[in-house]
């Protein structure tokens, strides 16, 4: 009797064992952007034994076995689950085949092939091997998208002609940094100063898509951060020299278990520029760090500073431009024009998962930004401080039997900024002296009040087919202190009254490997505070936001045995209430609402992979953007431009390349640009050239042991020295009897090299 109870026993136990083995929970995540990766397939290396994750990424295996986690669009992964928590498996996009990726771009992740709006992924991969310090060289791969660059820290993104009218920097396109906004209250971005590095990804949705993130009539740039590779510890260090006395160093930590990751990033850049008057020095220190908690939280830090000092060359005449491109602009040299920038960013976003339904994303952020320019008409000086929060509620329920995928959230954002201008007393002081600052000018603070409540939801209404509805509401308002007691004073309120943005889209899969998606949608831009004075130091209550409406059909796919991926849009936007800034001096312009803007385009990309095999590997691309932006009533001073070519943008671009990797470690590649040319005047009285840019990378990666690679490489930009203008000045003025200054010439013919090595701890 004993013997037996014993045996019982022994079975029960043996049996709860057994059982408890298959405890171990966890989810499969894409590394770049945290999205959970659905019907992920498992295969026990052992036994062969296959297991599908659910729709959410997540399993439940055995403990103790290796598996190989495989899904469309990622490279494979193994893992020998070993823990008793929840396991996290992060699985790296395949570049090749990225209609299967996930996109969080849009709020609710999906695979890249069922989006409803054009979206475009720049990979980790990508942004490493086009450039080590120029964004431009990375974000000018997308279609609808041009980037010009005047000078590192002199850039203008416009996206389908959007922030073509804005004369030097970004504006009406939003940009976050993970879950951070790095436009202004004021609808300004800068993105420029980031670490190439710190970059895991770069997501582009172009178009009016203000359901989803609010003020933006161009779209929107979502930056991934780079953030840390769990069950890895890792120190990774590069230097490269380069033209123009270029000097880059950079140091890579990464520190994790299989639930907590650290990784931090420091660099050091400096270059002495090809033009005069053209120093940059730059250190960065991007931080992130990922916990997952258990397996309903999840809590992710991140974190940036940024101290910038570089020199302003600026913008030149054609006589300039032609004879002598290296010079700089006349008074900005002699001013010795420059800015000082220290910037920091940080964040920490909360997941939590109350049930297999419902999820809940709280990210609560504050950044800061000091900038001190000098320049030749004022020395600027300002401070910005700002936070907010973004939360979100994401849920999945059923509707007729179908899948309804759906999110509700807000976001606040306080912007309190204080700028100053002084007198330059520079001309008062000998040459090499630079700038001296004289009496106090100006001094405003202003308090920019930005918020905005958003839904949207994805219903399947077939296997094949979804529908996208989404709706915004916003609200935008100033507060102008006036605190220079000289002046007449300028404080007052701004408040613009509430805007409803609202967004419809379909996506249905034609054939196996073929999408097609449609999508109209609205989008605005309120004006600056700036646009909104007026001379005699009154705010302009008449200025109205520029409102636009984006009408959208497009195709995504693989063909021809899925060695061919593309993805073709045709679009037209109308924007009403159009924005330019009226020149009335030197230094000051106004805000005029100036008819409206009609764009019409295509945009198409391909990609392929040409010949894979044991050895080799050879991936080519080719993108394609055609422009037709005209103003369709546009009438300025008494003249009528209506009828006119937009300013500042090119009607054709094309890029194409070819990626080639092989098993002995060499890789290289080969891109070429073609831009059109541009009007410069509303007129169209003055066009630029147009210009082509080809460029070379090749490298060669190596094993010196287990735990240690080497990576050297060396790039050729500007490989036949052409000659161009990598920035325009639209409408520019000659002042005291002076040319206009138009151009920014590009770099000729430039190269750097690099060694980097990784050292991996374990």
């Amino acid at each position: 009797m004993l013997k037996k109870r014993a045996l019982l026993l022994f079975i029960f136990l043996y049996t709860i064992s057994l059982t408890a083995q298959y405890e171990l929970t966890g989810q499969i995540i894409d590394i770049d952007n945290n999205a959970a990766i659905p019907n992920v397939f498992i295969i026990n290396t052992q036994d062969s034994t296959t297991y599908i994750a659910n729709i959410d990424g997540q399993f439940k295996l055995l403990i103790g076995a290796k598996y190989r986690f495989s899904a469309v669009g990622y490279y494979s992964k193994e893992v020998q689950l070993l823990s008793t928590g929840p396991a996290i498996i992060q699985l790296r996009p395949n570049f090749t085949i990225l209609d299967e990726v996930m996109v969080s771009t849009n709020q609710l992740s999906t695979k890249l092939n069922q989006a409803v709006s054009t979206i475009n992924i720049i990979p980790n991969k990508v942004i490493q091997r086009k450039s080590q310090v120029n964004m431009a060289a990375v974000l000018n791969t997308i279609p609808g998208l041009y980037m010009h660059t005047g000078a590192l820290n002199t850039n203008r993104i416009t996206i389908r002609g959007i922030g073509s009218r804005n004369l030097y920097g970004t504006s009406k396109i939003r940009a976050y940094f993970g879950d951070i906004p790095l436009t202004t209250g004021s609808g300004e971005t800068n993105i420029e100063e980031f670490e190439l590095k710190a970059i895991g990804r770069i997501e582009i949705i172009k178009g009016a898509n203000s359901s989803i993130y609010g003020a933006g009539l161009g779209g929107a740039i979502h930056m991934m951060p780079n953030l840390s590779y769990l069950k890895e510890t890792s120190i990774k260090a590069g230097l490269s020299i380069g033209s123009f006395g270029l000097r880059k160093g950079y140091l890579d930590l990464n520190i994790s278990n299989a639930k907590h990751g650290l990784k931090i990033l420091y660099s050091d850049t400096h270059i002495d520029g090809y033009r005069d008057n053209n120093k940059y020095d730059r250190q960065t220190v991007t931080l992130s760090s990922n916990h997952y908690i258990n397996a309903k939280n999840e809590i992710t830090v991140l974190g940036n500073y940024t101290n910038l000092k570089a020199q302003i060359p600026s913008s030149i005449d054609e006589e300039k431009y032609i004879s002598n491109p290296k010079s700089a602009a006349f008074t900005w040299a002699k001013s010795q024009g420059k800015e000082d920038v220290n910037r920091g960013l940080l964040g920490v976003s909360w997941k939590h998962k109350y049930s297999d339904q419902i999820k809940h994303f709280t990210s609560v952020f504050t950044s800061y930004r000091n900038s001190d320019e000098d320049r030749p008409f004022n020395i600027l000086e300002e401070n910005t401080f700002a936070f907010g929060m973004r939360s979100r509620v994401i849920g999945k329920n059923r509707l007729f039997k179908r899948a309804v995928d759906w999110t509700i959230g807000g976001e606040l954002f306080f912007d309190n900024h204080k700028s100053k201008t002084f007198i330059n007393l520079y001309k008062d002081y000998p040459q090499e002296t630079g700038s001296v600052k004289g009496t106090l000018l100006t001094n405003y603070k202003e308090l920019r009040k930005y918020s905005n409540l958003f839904f949207e939801s994805i219903f399947h209404i077939s296997d094949r087919s979804l529908v996208t509805f989404g709706v915004n509401y916003n609200k935008t308002s100033y507060t102008l202190t006036d605190k220079n007691i000289g002046n007449n004073n300028q404080s007052g309120d701004y408040e613009f009254d509430g805007i409803i943005s609202p967004k419809i889209g379909v996506s249905h899969q034609l054939f196996d490997n073929v999408y097609i998606y449609s999508n109209i949608s609205q989008g605005f831009s309120p004006p600056s505070i700036t646009e909104t004075l007026l001379p005699d130091g009154k705010i302009n209550t008449e200025i109205q936001p520029e409102i636009g409406w984006n009408y959208e059909i497009g195709s995504r796919g693989k063909l021809f045995s899925n060695k061919v991926y593309f993805n073709v849009a045709l679009f037209f936007m109308d924007i009403d209430n159009l924005l330019i800034a009226k020149r009335l001096s030197e230094d000051q312009y106004i805000g005029v609402n100036a008819g409206n803007t009609h764009h019409k385009g295509l945009e198409l990309s391909i990609s392929s992979t040409m010949v894979e095999n044991e050895l080799v590997t050879i991936n080519g691309y080719l993108t394609y953007t055609l422009n037709n932006f005209y103003f369709n009533n546009f009438v300025d001073s008494g003249n009528d431009y209506s009828g006119n070519q937009l300013t500042g943008v090119p009607s054709n671009i094309m890029q194409t390349g070819i990626d080639v990797s092989s098993k002995s470690g060499i890789y290289g590649h080969i891109n070429y640009q073609y831009i059109s040319s541009m009007p410069i005047t509303d007129s169209n009285s003055l066009y630029s050239d147009s210009y082509k840019i080809a460029n070379v990378k090749i490298g060669y990666k190596y094993l010196l042991s287990d735990k240690i690679s080497v990576n050297i490489y060396t790039r050729i930009g500007n490989v036949f020295n052409e000659k161009y203008a990598s920035q325009i000045l639209i409408n520019a003025k000659g002042f005291g009897g002076k040319e206009p200054r138009y151009y920014y010439p590009g770099n000729p013919i430039n190269y750097y090299s690099g060694l980097t090595i990784l050292y991996n701890v374990k």
